[in-house]
């Protein structure tokens, strides 16, 4: 579940980013290992005619079989297992009775709890066959992930993700959200820092704003999950207070892993056990 951006505040917030012991990084494999199962067992339930409440309900069941917490159930009042957001819906949209269509596209984000630990993931999924256009949306918006993943080093900074996942989404004609952004995580959900997904823009009042260039040190733990838009990156919210939707409707990705810096490198937590990274799934 991805953190808003809110006009008033600060790229990251005041308080200090954690640097995790490297014994914490097993608790994070545990709990990004069982979020991303949950997902591999999902994938087989989408199709046309399935609601999104039935998936929610898998979900729910698939976290508690397995001993496990929902972290989005009771936050904020949220009584649902997952996040599962449905073409222009951008991100925290609520499961409820409507059925899939052939050719929707989703988002589907969980975030379970494990000894504590928090796994936090998204993935897309197809119902039916969609149009050529939401599939190279929905490829690119994996790409442009991956691509500020793999930028993820100690000395390395929260805007070299952006620039990464802004300059592969912007070439291939798409838009990034800039109100959601990814957050640090670890034995608690959202912390700090803020991980947005672009390096700079300018707002339409022409003012310049900048992603912080804070440098990543081992043992951050933090989600990268990129939000892009088909069309324009503006967002609406919802009378539910919940549900972020494109304002021009167009159609909007997203993918999320959960990652931590190593001494060299990089560890993502929620790499899926099956392969399935992107679909389509079957």
């Amino acid at each position: 579940m991805s953190e808003a951006i809110l006009d008033d505040e600060p790229p990251v917030r005041s308080g200090a980013i954690k640097r995790h012991p490297p014994e914490a990084f097993e608790g994070m494999r545990k709990a990004g290992r069982l979020a991303a199962e949950c997902l591999d067992m999902i994938s087989a339930h989408v199709a046309p005619g399935v609601s999104t409440q039935a998936l929610d309900d898998l979900i729910r069941d698939f976290v508690f079989d397995h001993s496990a917490l929902s972290a989005t159930i009771g936050y904020r009042g949220y009584r649902h297992a997952s996040c599962i957001s449905l073409n222009h819906v951008i991100c925290h949209g609520i499961p409820g009775p409507k059925a899939l269509k052939n050719g929707d596209i989703l988002n589907i984000d969980v975030t379970v709890i494990v000894d504590g630990w928090h796994g936090d993931t998204s993935r897309m999924f197809f119902a039916g066959d969609p149009k050529v256009k939401a599939r190279r949306l929905v490829d690119t918006t994996y790409d442009a992930m991956m691509a500020g993943i793999n930028t993820v080093k100690p000395g390395s900074t929260l805007r070299d993700i952006g620039r990464a996942i802004q300059a592969h989404a912007e070439a291939q004609g798409f838009s990034i959200v800039r109100d959601f952004c990814g957050h640090g995580l670890g034995q608690v959900f959202h912390d700090a820092p803020n991980v947005v997904h672009y390096a700079e823009y300018k707002d339409r009042f022409g003012n310049k704003h900048q992603a912080p260039d804070t440098r990543l040190e081992a043992g951050m733990f933090f989600t990268v999950e990129p939000m892009i838009n088909e069309g324009k990156p503006d967002v609406k919210l919802l009378k539910d207070g919940w549900t972020a939707v494109a304002r021009d409707k167009s159609l909007s990705a997203q993918f999320e892993h959960s990652i931590g810096v190593t001494e060299n490198g990089v560890e993502v937590f929620t790499t899926s056990p099956a392969g399935l990274h992107k679909p389509p799934y079957g």
